[in-house]
């Protein structure tokens, strides 16, 4: 457990056994044939990928994905042993890395499949590697037209074992599902075509969090959540078919409080100005913490249960909320940023709404100076 310290008066807490009973329910709406890799970049999207990987393994989930080979590499370090995608294209220097760590690759280059095949075959060892055929995200993959010819040449490399292939879709989260139903028959035509040359990939994997609920076609061998896990919903235009359980709440203290005369300001530029007696209170979180720019004057904090709008610009390291409703704040108040306080909630969705982003931006921007509390689970 990470503990709070005086210097640090801002911090998260992650409630792993949310993230756990998250994964679990996951697992019941996708059965047990279909495999769990669970999307845990990004240092699990803000909430500590460390405990996270272990909470979710001990919870049902099969496998990890990372983005960077350092994220897993990391992983590795701490004495994780489930196999680990890395989803990033593999480039020809990273091989010996793979090799030396057990990682699951990433492949869409011919000479970074050649260079792993060279120095799988240099340990003595048969590396299991994935292929993205972009059908349709316009990012990394191959094209389905170039899919057969790049797998017949990984098929020759003693060095490499095929063991997946993968897409990723790019609309699943709208309400419009046509887009993604397109992506779907582009992968389940690569997958007839390879199959009728003789070659069958055991590990074929499409669906993010939003699929996953969405779309059972797309279920395959294996789903790979990510938000999900987190308790974060892949939209708002539709409802999740189970219940989803945020996993953190973000907090910090009131530091001051004062009383602003009509016509005195607040922060930079002057953005603020009284117009009746107020009370402010001090909160010591700025986008350096992560708390977005976006919210000067739009966002809100709970102190007291209560909703306090902030005031002027968000600086680097604080913020002002007005309390002038909220009676008998004082310093050393508990303030909630993101989390439920009492009866009320903010929540990532409402703050990501307010910053105009998206839910998942608001967790993984949370700076590494915010110490993360763990309760319950696995850490």
């Amino acid at each position: 457990m990470v503990t709070v310290k005086a210097s640090s008066p801002t911090w998260a807490e992650v409630d792993l056994d949310a993230i756990a009973t998250n994964t679990r329910a996951i697992r019941r709406w996708v059965g047990e044939r279909v495999q769990i890799i669970a999307v845990v970049k990004a240092d699990a999207y803000g909430h500590g990928a460390i405990p996270v990987a272990r909470t979710v393994l001990t919870a049902g989930a099969d496998r990890l994905a990372v983005h960077r080979l350092g994220e897993g590499i990391a992983l590795r370090q701490v004495g994780i042993e489930a196999p680990i995608l890395v989803m990033a294209p593999l480039m020809p220097e990273e091989a010996p890395e793979v090799v030396r760590w057990r990682l699951t690759p990433t492949l869409s280059i011919i000479e970074a499949a050649q260079a792993l095949d060279a120095a799988a075959r240099g340990a003595g060892r048969v590396i299991p590697v994935h292929v993205e055929v972009d059908t349709g995200m316009g990012r990394a993959g191959i094209s389905p037209e170039d899919t057969v010819d790049f797998l017949r040449a990984l098929w020759t490399m003693d060095g490499l074992q095929v063991e997946g292939l993968y897409t990723h879709f790019a609309t699943a989260d709208e309400s419009d599902p046509s887009f993604t139903m397109r992506q779907l028959r582009r992968f389940e035509e690569v997958i007839t075509v390879l199959e009728s040359i003789g070659i069958r990939v055991p590990l074929r994997h499409a669906a993010n969090s939003a699929a996953t609920m969405r779309f059972r076609s797309a279920h395959f061998e294996a789903v790979r959540p990510g938000l999900a896990l987190y308790g974060m919903r892949p939209s708002m235009e539709w409802e999740p078919p189970f219940p989803l359980h945020p996993a953190m709440t973000l907090k910090s203290r009131v530091i001051r409080v004062w009383t602003l005369a009509p016509g005195e300001s607040v922060g930079y530029g002057r953005t603020f100005i009284a117009e009746r007696e107020s009370r402010m209170a001090l909160v010591p979180i700025g986008y350096g913490d992560g708390y977005p720019r976006a919210l000067s004057n739009r966002g809100y904090v709970l102190i007291r249960g209560q909703r306090a709008p902030v005031r002027g610009r968000v600086s680097m390291d604080q913020i002002v909320v007005d309390v002038t409703e909220i009676p008998d704040v004082k310093v050393g108040d508990e303030v909630v940023i993101l989390g439920r306080q009492g009866e009320a909630e903010i929540c990532a969705e409402e703050l990501a709404t307010w910053a105009h982003t998206i839910n998942y931006e608001i967790t993984t921007r949370i700076s590494p100076r915010v110490p993360r509390i763990y309760r319950g689970g696995s850490t």
